[in-house]
């Protein structure tokens, strides 16, 4: 489960795609089977969770790592490469970003 913590020196990657209700399913089943098969069994891989709006038009995936390197190598595999290649012909468009928690509120 992602801990979300100012204090916490970690690399958390959101990542946006951009879907149609159509292929909203088909793009999730993809993502679980990639973090349940590969992506959680990198080196580095803290934990992540999946998002869908109700109009099933965009999904948000948050992943945390335990440092920027550990993701990025997970990125340059070829694996993974093959896999980002049926993401991309899923949707619209994609965009994962790195980011610092910059505060947190409960």
């Amino acid at each position: 489960m992602p801990t979300i913590s100012k204090s916490a020196s970690i690399q958390t990657v959101i990542t946006t795609f951009e879907v149609t209700p159509g292929t909203c399913q088909d793009l999730m089943d993809a993502l679980e089977a990639a973090y349940g098969e590969f992506i959680s069994k990198q080196p580095g891989f803290l934990a992540a969770g999946l998002h869908v709006n109700d109009a099933q038009t965009r999904i948000a995936n948050y992943s945390q790592w335990q440092k920027r390197e550990d993701f990025q190598a997970m990125l340059r595999t070829p694996e993974m490469r093959e896999r980002t290649r049926a993401f991309n012909a899923l949707c619209r468009s994609f965009e994962p970003v790195m980011y610092d928690v910059a505060a947190t509120f409960d």
